[in-house]
């Protein structure tokens, strides 16, 4: 996400900026801790930053949404895709380029009937990522039906999940679902353990573990701990998204993964073509024109198109790296689009389709 901002930031200055001037990056640590990300929000708003793009997770956004949009500063989050955000009261000021969770409940539970689970079982983060998103998938799988009974959720700072991983045992699914982030290592650790680890039973995960540097937090000397997972994303580059995109961000940060790095792009991006509409760089003016880019005129997918367009007179609907956005009222897609992937034996991310849309 980070090498996709500042790409964007690049493509926006050699274009010729936002009115007439250079974007300027300021970056600061979100981290996972929300004493980190308030400290960092503190920091930038005291540089008088127009934009911030982030925080990455869900719960740590939630912890200093109030602070930036009451600030107000616009934010736009590149992965935050907790429930909660649809109907937060943020004053206009918080926006997202990721779908919400209980669209990708839908593949991934898709994906899991598909490969046959008859029984499951779904453990998570107890938090606003994991809470909703398990609670959307549930009901899914149910509604598939699927025998599934309620989320077991872990405190991801306990760093010990025997217990939980018992409750797994307990259950006797033929397939188990996984919302997590690093610590989903620590979570598989102990299934391995329990004797229900990916090589007895088909787990799946999500988008918070699709990194092909994961297996090292499960066992760093055996990428083979996590062959055969599968999951679901949302797609770095759809296929109704620009098409040159994911050859551009390869070019720019060789090998790095592509997660949310189309999204992160495209809240750059918004934001510039919202101040340029506006013809001003105000976070009260960026914030009024964030959903207009994105829909209801002339299509456009590169910046500087869109920004010729805007000098031009026209309206713009800009259809991004991370495919069209079309902002509903709540400052977020309605439609979302992901890829399904798999964890081979090098513990590399392999994609099993790409592009599968919901809404």
């Amino acid at each position: 996400m980070i090498e996709a901002v500042k790409m964007a930031g690049d493509e926006i200055n050699e274009a010729g900026g936002v009115n007439g001037a250079d974007v300027v990056l300021v970056a600061q640590d979100s981290g996972t801790d929300a004493d980190i990300a308030s400290a960092s929000a503190d920091k930038l708003l005291a540089e008088g930053v127009d934009v911030i793009v982030g925080a990455a997770a869900s719960g740590v956004s939630l912890a200093v949404i109030d602070k930036i949009t009451g600030t107000p500063v616009v934010q736009c989050s590149p992965s935050n895709t907790g429930l909660q955000f649809t109907t937060y009261d943020d004053g206009g000021y918080y926006f997202r380029t990721a779908p919400p969770d209980n669209l990708q409940a839908q593949v991934l539970s898709d994906l899991m009937v598909d490969d046959g689970a008859e029984t499951a079982a779904v453990i998570a983060r107890s938090d606003e990522y994991g809470e909703g998103f398990a609670n959307a998938l549930v009901e899914e799988l149910d509604a598939a039906g699927v025998t599934v009974g309620d989320p077991i959720l872990y405190d991801p700072e306990a760093g010990a999940y025997q217990a939980e991983v018992q409750q797994l045992v307990d259950s006797g699914a033929d397939s188990i679902a996984m919302i997590a982030f690093d610590e989903g290592g620590l979570v598989l650790q102990a299934a391995i353990a329990a004797s229900i680890g990916p090589a007895d039973v088909q787990w799946y995960g999500t988008d918070g573990i699709q990194s092909g540097s994961f297996y090292e937090k499960v066992d760093p000397d055996d990428p083979t701990v996590v062959e055969g997972i599968r999951g679901t994303a949302p797609s770095a580059a759809p296929a109704d998204g620009d098409p040159t995109f994911r050859d551009r961000f390869e070019a720019f940060a060789p090998g790095t993964d592509t997660i949310f790095s189309g999204h992160a792009y495209d809240c750059v991006v918004v934001a510039a073509l919202a101040a340029q509409e506006a013809g001003s760089d105000a976070p009260e003016a960026i914030q009024q024109h964030m959903n207009s880019v994105t829909k209801d005129g002339e299509k456009c997918t590169l910046y500087a198109d869109c920004l010729a367009l805007l000098e031009a007179g026209e309206d713009i609907d800009y259809d991004g790296a991370a495919g069209p956005l079309d902002f509903v009222d709540a400052g977020e897609p309605g439609a979302g689009a992901y890829d399904t992937w798999e964890f081979d034996a090098d513990g590399a991310v392999s994609i099993i389709d790409e592009s599968v849309p919901v809404g």
